[in-house]
């Protein structure tokens, strides 16, 4: 998944890259989703639904999966009936966390006007 991206960038398909990092850990919900993991360290599949009420089950799995294949999460699934499956945040997903807190203090402070 990430060297296709990656490949789209060289060959120019992406203008620049704040547009393959949006790639990786845009769209709607895949930053509150790492959010959600950063917060958390490690959730399971209906935490992460509880947490963010407005995702469909379909579209969490599939965020889910993009996020996998793209190294920024971790999924851990335990040899158990009923199955049981972990996610975590990989070092690469931790790394876009102080991003996250910045857009989440922008948002306070110039959105909300909140102090920070």
């Amino acid at each position: 998944m990430l060297e296709d991206k990656i490949c789209k960038f060289r060959k120019g398909d992406i203008s620049c890259e704040v547009e393959l990092a949006l790639h990786v850990m845009g769209g709607k919900w895949k930053p509150i989703i790492l959010w959600h993991l950063g917060k958390n360290e490690i959730l399971r599949y209906g935490e992460l639904r509880r947490n963010i009420k407005k995702i469909t089950p379909k579209m969490l799995a599939e965020q889910l999966k993009e996020l996998e294949g793209d190294g920024m999460i971790l999924r851990k699934e335990y040899d158990e009936i009923p199955p049981k499956v972990e996610y975590s945040l990989t070092d690469k997903g931790k790394s876009i966390i102080p991003i996250l807190v910045g857009i989440c203090n922008w948002s306070k402070k110039e959105i909300l006007g909140l102090e920070i």
